[in-house]
């Protein structure tokens, strides 16, 4: 039976395997990017195309129409009492919940 020692030696040596292999595995990953880029360079200059016949906006993500990604909502509802507001959208807050058992209408609530 191996002792503590050797399994911390012999998970140490597996950990730096990894390590290796996990960098081999990014040079591999960057090579073939550096390679399909630069086919895609020269099939665009070949066929005068831009990125714009592409559809694309540039480098990052492509534009996506009707996107509400990262749009912020003007709240609809405001607490009196301490001047929270919420969007209506999302799960309702604790102040609305309590409100609405007190018996007020979500309308009370709105700005």
């Amino acid at each position: 039976m191996a002792t503590y020692q050797d399994l911390l030696a012999q998970k140490a040596a597996l950990e730096k395997q990894q390590a290796a292999l996990e960098k081999q595995l990014e040079e591999a990953r960057k090579a073939e990017r550096a390679e399909v880029i630069a086919q895609i360079r020269n099939l665009m200059s070949q066929h005068g195309l831009t990125l714009a016949d592409l559809g694309t906006k540039g480098p990052g993500k492509p534009a996506r129409a009707g996107s509400v990604e990262g749009r912020k909502v003007a709240p609809k509802y405001r607490n009196s009492a301490t001047g929270e507001t919420w969007t209506g959208r999302g799960l309702q807050p604790k102040w609305i919940k309590e409100a609405l058992a007190s018996g007020r209408k979500l309308e009370d609530l709105a700005i």
